[in-house]
C-alpha cells in the first residue's frame, strides 16, 4: 500500500480497524499496539515511523481473530432500533432525592462489589418485559477463551441463584 502511494496514516487507520473488527477481544492488545503504531508514525514520519506500522501489521497477522464483539454490537444496535424505548428498572435507578427514594428508586439494588466474587448472581438488569438477551458469544480463540470460561462460571452462579428463589 505504501509503495502504491497510500498515506501511511491511512494504512494505520486500516490496522486499527482490523484490530477492532477482526481481532477484537481475542487479543485486546492488538488495538493498543495499532494505535501506538499510528502515534509513532505521527511522531517520526517516514521512513522510521513506517517500521512501527509494519510491526503492527505483523502482530495483527499473527494474532488470534474474533469478530464476536463486533457481531454483538451490531445485534444490540439492531435490537435498539427495532424495539421500543424502555424505562430503566426501578431497582437500578439513582435515588438522590427523598421523593425518588419514596417512589422505590434504587430499592433492592445489589452492589456487586459487596457480593461474593463481586458478582450479583441472579440479578436482572434488563427493563421489565424484556427477556435477558445475550449478544456477546465469545469464541474460544485467544483471550476470548478465558472470557467464555468466565461467562460460563457467572451463568452457573445465576442458575444457582435462581434455583434458590
Amino acid at each position: 500500500m505504501l509503495d502504491g502511494g497510500a498515506d501511511p496514516l491511512y494504512v494505520g487507520r486500516r490496522l486499527v480497524r482490523m484490530a477492532v473488527e477482526d481481532i477484537g477481544l481475542a487479543d485486546p492488545r492488538a488495538l493498543r499496539l495499532s494505535l501506538d503504531a499510528c502515534e509513532t508514525y505521527e511522531r517520526l514520519g517516514s521512513p522510521e515511523g513506517e517500521l512501527a506500522l509494519a510491526q503492527a501489521a505483523i502482530y495483527l497477522a499473527c494474532a488470534a481473530k474474533s469478530n464476536a464483539a463486533y457481531v454483538a454490537y451490531n445485534e444490540a444496535r439492531s435490537l435498539v432500533q427495532s424495539d421500543k424505548s424502555r424505562p430503566v428498572p426501578e431497582h437500578l435507578r439513582n435515588a438522590p432525592t427523598k421523593l425518588m427514594k419514596e417512589l422505590g428508586y434504587g430499592r433492592s439494588y445489589r452492589y456487586a462489589h459487596d457480593e461474593a466474587d463481586a458478582y450479583a448472581a441472579g440479578e436482572n438488569y434488563f427493563p421489565e418485559g424484556m427477556e435477558n438477551t445475550e449478544f456477546y458469544r465469545p469464541t474460544l480463540r485467544g483471550l476470548e477463551g478465558k472470557i467464555a470460561d468466565k461467562l460460563a462460571q457467572l451463568h452457573e452462579l445465576d442458575v444457582k441463584a435462581k434455583k434458590k428463589d
